[in-house]
């Protein structure tokens, strides 16, 4: 709120002049990660009360003896089970005991839970067993939170449906508070429109749904990112992008190919497995606060352990002792040595080169500088390993891609890792702000899906897949209108979840336009064998196909304005630097290196490494090599220069 206060004044408009506010949140994953979740139990299918802790019967690290797994977030004597169970082709073959729920509804009440799950074996076949039970629980206990797991994950495979809806259900009493207070805080500062919240998947919706399904923010910050690299891509003509966000504690990359970013169904978060459609933002370990130390072996880590905002790094003067990135940073002149925030955050070099000394260059053996010099060659390693991951491992070339960085770290790295991976690299020109600008560009998004079995040449197959879509566009227009929007412009993508018959996993495949029903399953065979054959180099197109799970990505236009560029006074002549300091580069060492000021570069500059740019959120380093020119856009691209002196 105090930052939407400094908006308007800056802006010197007033609070009904707001036309939009979007939300996005780490609520959710704080909450998750720190373990403060809502009293939470479980109704489930006799016999399975202790799946939570089953689960698939994997090691979470092989070769870890003392590894353990997270404890549930519904305790044992809160799990209950009701005589009742579905057949996995949607028959009833026992029918669900009332009086048996009932007495389970009565003991979740009184031990004082504050939000329920329920969650039946098989109900994605056939719900309604877990229709009545929802019933019952709100006739008799109106006021609990409560997920049904039909209403947010009607798919297979139980242990992660089941995981999916007790987290959603333990989250939902959190963020339901926090939103409440939210949207107060909003009307009583004097805006007129309700506020959004950014999705995992990318999009944005209302803060009743997010209310409804927590599940679906927690990757609501790194979305934004995403949502604002492929903006920023499409204003600067590239298609391709790897997203490279440093913040404080970690990295995030994702990929982008062909304007579509990377998606993912199932993730984990400290363990507990999450079915729910989201950005796939692979994460590490990296970021400004991320703590250098030596290990029992003698050896230099750095990270995953972080100094977070407070006490946060040694240089800080927040109470921080430990090394961290951004300390080697001001060590090696590649962060200004007195300041940063455009001198809000005073900078104490010292403290940085103490605790480099102290923690890192005395047992190593090392000079304080090559110690530092040492963490940030460590930090881009574990940075560039991130990206191959996304790339690499999936048979691309990171060379055919744009790295696109932001963070508050992000452009102090870039051009070392691009170096690495032979990549161009794109600084926006708000990288600390990008993921909230994000937030700006995306329509209002609800993802939806539904698992059901059918066979290619299957009779009535393409009826029975079209009947589902069909049935999951309903079910998108009846939750957007339940949270007041208004449903005329809103559009669909959907997808399909299919495999060869006999194996275990399943490709994603997008189906072009809305086709009829007879050319449903003609589309995803097509659409499937080419995919196969890209990630695994094969196809079996005499094999056939199972059309698995089904799902509808709705989207209904927010209407908000296009982000533009900043209006900046022409500059006579050249950009001429600020100051000059003495920066470490791996290929030269220490270097006395110019200082430019970014809101002083225009479209059409062209500067050559090494320099440095400074601006109120972040600095971007050009090492020795490269070349900086500024688009009209007025973003930074980094490109490695030949020995010919071309880019």
């Amino acid at each position: 709120m105090q930052g939407i206060r400094e908006i308007l004044a800056l802006a010197g408009r007033g609070a009904e002049e707001v036309g939009f506010i979007g939300l996005g949140t780490t609520v959710a994953t704080n909450a998750l990660l720190e373990r403060r979740l809502a009293r939470t139990g479980l109704i489930t299918t006799e016999g399975f009360r202790d799946l939570l802790e089953i689960g698939r019967q994997r090691r979470p690290h092989v070769y870890d003896l003392f590894a353990r797994r997270p404890l549930p977030l519904a305790p044992r004597e809160l799990r209950f089970e009701v005589r009742e169970r579905m057949a996995a082709d949607g028959s009833v073959l026992l029918p669900l005991d009332e009086e048996g729920l009932r007495a389970a509804v009565a003991g979740l009440r009184a031990a004082g839970c504050e939000s329920v799950a329920v969650c039946f074996l098989h109900a994605y076949a056939n719900p309604a067993h877990e229709r009545r039970a929802a019933e019952i629980l709100r006739a008799e206990w109106p006021e609990v939170a409560l997920t049904v797991a039909t209403d947010l994950l009607p798919e297979f495979r139980e242990y992660e449906r089941l995981s999916s809806t007790v987290v959603n259900a333990a989250l939902m009493p959190v963020m339901r508070r926090y939103l409440a207070r939210f949207r107060a805080a909003v009307a009583e500062l004097g805006v007129t429109v309700p506020p959004w919240v950014m999705t995992s998947g990318g999009g944005v919706f209302s803060t009743e749904l997010a209310a409804e399904r927590p599940l679906d923010t927690l990757l609501s910050g790194p979305s934004g990112g995403v949502s604002a690299t492929l903006h920023l891509g499409r204003a600067a003509g590239f298609a391709n992008l790897v997203t490279f966000d440093m913040g404080g504690t970690s990295t995030d990359v994702c990929l982008i190919r062909a304007m579509r970013p990377e998606v993912t169904q199932t993730r984990q978060i400290d363990g507990l497995p999450i079915r729910s459609a989201a950005v796939d933002v692979h994460t590490v370990g990296a970021g400004g606060s991320s703590m250098a130390w030596v290990d029992a072996g003698g050896l230099l880590r750095v990270g995953p352990r972080s100094a977070g905002a407070k006490p946060g790094p040694a240089c800080y003067r927040q109470g921080g002792t430990e090394p961290t990135v951004t300390d080697a940073n001001v060590v090696l002149g590649r962060l200004n040595p007195t300041h940063l925030l455009a001198g809000r955050l005073a900078i104490d070099a010292a403290a940085s080169a103490g605790a480099i000394g102290r923690v890192v260059a005395g047992p190593k053996g090392l000079g304080v500088e090559d110690a530092a010099a040492a963490i940030i060659a460590i930090s881009n390693t574990n940075i560039a390993q991130a990206i191959r991951y996304v790339s690499v491992e999936r048979g691309l070339d990171p060379g055919d891609f744009v790295l696109v960085a932001f963070g508050g770290a992000g452009p102090l790295h870039a051009a070392e890792v691009a170096q690495e991976l032979g990549m161009r690299v794109l600084v926006p020109t708000s990288p600390g702000l990008l993921c909230a600008m994000g937030v700006l560009t995306k329509d209002v998004q609800v993802d939806l899906s539904q698992t059901r079995l059918i066979r290619d040449g299957e009779a009535g197959g393409g009826e029975a897949a079209a009947a589902i879509l069909a049935g999951l566009a309903e079910r998108a227009r009846a939750i957007l209108a339940r949270s007041g929007q208004e449903t005329g412009q809103l559009a669909f993508e959907q997808l399909v979840d299919a495999r060869y018959q006999g194996q275990n996993f399943e490709l994603q495949i997008p189906l072009p336009g809305m086709p009829a029903p007879n050319a449903i399953i003609p589309a995803v065979r097509e659409g499937f064998d080419a995919e196969h054959r890209r990630l695994y180099g094969y196809d079996q197109p005499d094999k056939p196909i199972e059309l698995v799970t089904f799902r509808l990505r709705a989207m209904l236009p927010t209407g908000q304005a296009e982000a533009v560029a900043p209006s900046r006074a022409r500059r006579d002549g050249p950009p001429r630097p600020i100051g000059e300091r003495r920066a470490h580069f791996p290929q030269t060492g220490f270097a006395a290196t110019p200082v430019f000021a970014r809101d002083d570069l225009q479209p059409g500059d062209v500067l050559q490494g090494p320099l440095l740019v400074e601006q109120m959120d972040t600095t971007t380093i050009v090492p020795p090599g490269f070349r900086c020119t500024v688009d009209a856009q007025f973003n930074l691209l980094l490109d490695i220069e030949t020995p010919g002196g071309n880019a």
